[in-house]
């Protein structure tokens, strides 16, 4: 299953508060080999979603994206500007 690093579930959070909406989160997407994934947020996650929580920040990953991020962790740098840059490692 996807994981969270500490700065990503700090982005994860910053960025959700903007909707207020109790349990939104953001969602993965894959939309395919040629284009990669889709970060949205959302009130609340497909039915077929796989929903990861870590540290109160919500993630929301689609079926197929599920399967290819299954052993990976996702991380984020917050830049002084207010910017996000999420990144996807391998777990060790």
């Amino acid at each position: 299953m996807l994981t969270l690093t500490e700065n990503a579930a700090t982005a994860v959070k910053t960025i959700t508060a903007q909707i207020p909406v109790v349990g939104a989160g953001l969602r993965i997407r894959d939309t395919g080999p040629q284009t990669g994934f889709e970060l949205a947020l959302v009130q609340e996650p497909e039915p077929t979603d796989t929903v990861v929580e870590t540290d109160g920040a919500r993630v929301f990953v689609d079926e197929v994206a599920s399967a290819a991020l299954n052993d990976r962790v996702l991380d984020a740098e917050l830049g002084a500007d207010g910017s996000v840059r999420f990144a996807l490692g391998i777990v060790e």
